[in-house]
């Protein structure tokens, strides 16, 4: 970008739309994930929308890592964070709110979901998803994103966390 056009990108005013956000946030819980930056873009959508960001170890990275922090640039400070040391732990400190599980092998369409605040969307390890194990205890909340098969395994982690947050926040736009 020129130097002139970066003057008038900045100069340009910023308009927050009228939106009610829910009194409760929605949690994002990302399961072992791997990749720095979609932790750090996820980080950020959780930012934006006042959401609670969980993840639950064994992480691929470390959290002051560089990429992270780039992808999550400076919002890191609006971020409600909370790690766990395995997925026993998250569910024991998190008994309330429905828990939304999201894979390929989900037969029931994310936005066929009654999303409440205070709900729990949760995501897999990028390259492995979710544990089978844990779909079989939940099969009535394992959700799917629609995508063609034959073209693709699955879609980014950080673009499935923001489809389906912000189809939660629109249901619940009063």
């Amino acid at each position: 970008m020129k130097k002139n056009e970066q003057m008038r990108h900045s100069e340009r005013k910023r308009v927050e739309l009228d939106f009610q956000w829910p009194d409760v946030p929605f949690n994002i819980v990302l399961v072992e994930p791997s990749i720095p930056p979609n932790t750090g873009n996820i980080s950020r959508l959780c930012a934006a929308t006042g959401s609670v960001l969980h993840l639950v170890e064994p992480l691929g990275f470390d959290l002051s890592e560089k990429q992270l922090r780039r992808a999550g640039l400076d919002y890191w400070d609006s971020v409600d964070l909370r790690t766990y040391p395995d997925l026993g732990t998250f569910f024991t400190q998190n008994p309330g709110g429905s828990k939304y599980f999201f894979s390929t092998a989900g037969h029931q369409g994310y936005s066929e979901v009654a999303y409440a605040p205070g709900d729990y969307l949760v995501f897999g390890n990028e390259t492995v998803g979710l544990p089978d194990a844990l779909l079989a205890e939940h099969p009535a909340q394992v959700c799917n994103i629609p995508i063609k098969l034959d073209c693709v395994r699955s879609l980014n982690l950080s673009n499935c966390a923001a489809i389906v947050l912000y189809e939660a926040l629109r249901q619940n736009n009063r």
